[in-house]
């Protein structure tokens, strides 16, 4: 069988590492499968086919955002407008170079919804399917109340047209799937094979050349970006935390839009020499940084953003035996085995936070045992498996459809 995914990222973003590794999965299952994905910098890319894992990936555009390095640089309307365009087309030119049994949406947005339109339904005549791994409106920033509007309606429209829905979490199964459509709750997931944490030695050395020798390290790995990774929430408990162990770290593992923002926040704090920013990190660099960590964070609000994730962070955190602590949203609870592979707290609150940091501080034999439970947690969680779940929806959808051939 052959699958086609529309992706508006690159593999190496977060989303993007989701559906290369569904992908990956289901070639290892028999299928063929090609991702038409937009690249982050696409002026710097030279190989725009490439094969990897036996997954095609093309590169047909350009994102709606060039992100390199730390932090992202926007587009100027005009620019963005072109450059829209020309991904449309760019997409719209790899479907129809593309001859699948599906096609499926990697995220419901603009680019990818209209050249499903185009080239899918019109021009292909052939129905698609969309996966939806976030709020697509309430977790993208805006520099506009029109750009908020478009998402809104892509949002909306796309799964109402598509014959089958894949989700990764239990909220938005109840958003966006309508009565008997066919639909499979997918969570991200890890790859525990190779996910996994470098010799003690390596440890050893890394955390020394880092500054973190010498005291538990309290690690978060991910986007820097208020509007949808709180991490001031973090921010604000470790002050609490530093005020009463003496020799805790925070390791901020990762880039983004308020990176600089931040740091210049705790430069002017007492503690600031205890936190350490590492920047945006090549994927493979982030297992060794969070093996470092005595305990993980996710922090979060009770928003539309949380509940519609199903964080990445954790289930890393878990295939390397790190507990995890985060605020009780949406699937997180289930995710951490209830309680036995970390700590869920009141959302949005930085001294439940704190507390339940220290908590684990100072109990290293309970950090133990989250440890060994995590460990075994993150085989639930394992690429393969989830991509084993992801190839039934094309069961599914096939009972009611013949797929061209």
């Amino acid at each position: 069988m052959r699958i086609v995914f529309l992706l508006p990222m690159g593999i190496d973003r977060p989303s993007g590492r989701r559906y290369f590794n569904i992908a990956r999965g289901l070639v290892r299952r028999g299928f063929q499968v090609r991702l038409l994905a937009l690249h982050p910098d696409l002026a710097t890319c030279s190989r725009r086919r490439i094969v990897v894992d036996g997954v095609e990936v093309w590169y047909v555009g350009q994102m709606h955002a060039r992100k390199v390095g730390h932090v992202p640089v926007r587009f100027s309307p005009l620019q963005l407008l072109l450059v829209v365009v020309q991904s449309i087309l760019g997409m719209i030119w790899g479907v129809l170079c593309s001859p699948a049994d599906w096609y499926h949406l990697g995220k419901p947005q603009p680019i990818n919804g209209m050249a499903a339109l185009i080239a899918v339904r019109l021009l292909r005549r052939q129905p698609f399917l969309v996966d939806c791994d976030d709020d697509e409106v309430t977790a993208n920033r805006f520099t506009a109340e029109w750009q908020r509007l478009v998402f809104a309606f892509w949002q909306w429209l796309l799964p109402r047209l598509a014959v089958g829905i894949t989700v990764n979490t239990r909220y938005l199964a109840a958003r966006m799937v309508r009565a008997a459509q066919p639909c499979v709750i997918v969570p991200n997931g890890v790859d525990v094979r190779s996910f996994t944490a470098p010799t003690a030695t390596v440890r050893a050395a890394l955390a020394t050349a880092l500054g973190l020798a010498g005291g538990p390290v309290i690690a978060y790995a991910g986007t820097i970006a208020l509007h949808n990774h709180p991490v001031d929430l973090l921010l604000a408990a470790f002050e609490q935390v530093a005020a009463r162990h003496a020799t805790a770290k925070l390791l901020m593992i990762g880039g983004g839009e308020d990176l600089p923002q931040l740091q210049a926040y705790v430069a002017r704090q007492p503690w600031h020499n205890r936190v350490i920013f590492t920047g945006h990190v090549p994927y493979p660099m982030v297992r060794a940084l969070l093996a470092l960590a005595d305990l993980s964070v996710d922090p979060v609000h009770d928003d539309a953003v949380a509940h519609a994730r199903s964080p990445l962070k954790i289930v890393e955190s878990l295939a390397l035996g790190v507990p995890v602590i985060t605020g009780d949203v949406g699937d997180r609870a289930e995710m951490l085995a209830n309680g036995a592979a970390g700590i869920v707290v009141r959302p949005g609150d930085a001294v439940a936070l704190a507390e339940a940091i220290e908590e684990l501080l100072h109990d290293p034999e309970r950090r133990a045992a989250m440890a060994a439970v995590a460990v075994g947690r993150a085989q639930q969680y394992d690429w393969d498996r989830l991509a084993e779940q992801w190839a039934t929806i094309y069961e599914v959808v096939g009972k009611g459809f013949q797929p061209a051939r």
